[in-house]
């Protein structure tokens, strides 16, 4: 009988690594916050005071993400590999940075997805070609992120700052570097429009391709499934209801979500 209790905690334990890697969830050194500051958004972010003790210059990286990719958000890496120096560059400033309470939460917010995305073409583009993220050596959990003095990973970015901040619209702000992401937007975030810019994505997203909604029939992306909760926040009662406010063709009370399969092959250029 202890065997046999023992084997089943094994087989869930299993289990729950495997689903925690499927999505980048895995916890590992880097993983945690590091002691950095992630504030809570308010429900209307735009009424949030924006008086911060730092005011950070994102414009090198638009430069970079106008030259480099696309209106439909995909990425000529080829072209960012020419211009490592320019991206070492911007990732070498934002890691000079260490946010603190001090900060406005809209800053926060654009830095550390900022601070996600940037990072995320600098590794591909140190290990380019590859045909995916998931190829790579524990692109999630590897602490190569510096910030200050320390050192975060991707994971630790998302799921330990950015996820705390109760935003959930983050979800379509931050690319993995994969076709079922979503896009990667040819701006930077800042501070001044992060509202907005976090609106547009995110019906960017939930009306394009990388989902298939109708009245009757709703098919849509891993993200819904893999962080429910995070879009429970503000008075939203389900993640339909989130999806619906967004939706230029609104579910049905009685249609059920499907979820899609992640594509996770390289959002390359063609």
């Amino acid at each position: 009988m202890r065997f046999a209790r023992l084997l089943l905690k094994i087989t869930t334990l299993g289990l729950l690594v495997m689903s925690f890697q499927s999505c980048g969830l895995l916890s590992a050194a880097g993983l945690s916050k590091q002691g950095l500051s992630a504030k809570k958004a308010p429900a209307n972010l735009t009424a949030a005071p924006v008086q911060s003790s730092q005011n950070l210059y994102h414009g090198n990286w638009t430069e970079l993400l106008k030259k480099h990719v696309d209106e439909a958000g995909f990425v000529d890496y080829e072209g960012f590999k020419k211009d490592s120096h320019l991206l070492n560059t911007y990732c070498n400033y934002l890691s000079t940075f260490v946010p603190d309470d001090t900060w406005s939460v809209q800053e926060q917010l654009a830095y550390y997805i900022n601070l996600y995305n940037a990072y995320t073409i600098k590794l591909i583009v140190d290990n380019y070609p590859t045909k995916s993220i998931k190829d790579l050596d524990g692109p999630w959990t590897k602490a190569f992120v510096p910030v200050g003095d320390k050192k975060l990973s991707l994971g630790g970015i998302e799921n330990s700052l950015l996820r705390k901040m109760n935003e959930p619209r983050i979800h379509f702000a931050i690319n993995c570097a994969s076709f079922s992401c979503p896009k990667l937007l040819n701006e930077a975030f800042t501070a001044a429009r992060i509202d907005e810019q976090l609106e547009r994505v995110t019906a960017e997203f939930i009306n394009s391709e990388r989902n298939q909604i109708s009245s009757n029939e709703a098919k849509v992306s891993q993200l819904f499934n893999w962080y429910a909760k995070d879009y429970l926040v503000y008075g939203v009662g389900s993640v339909k209801e989130f999806i619906n406010n967004y939706s230029e063709v609104k579910i049905a009370p009685e249609t059920e979500l499907q979820f899609l399969e992640y594509d996770w092959s390289l959002n390359e250029q063609q």
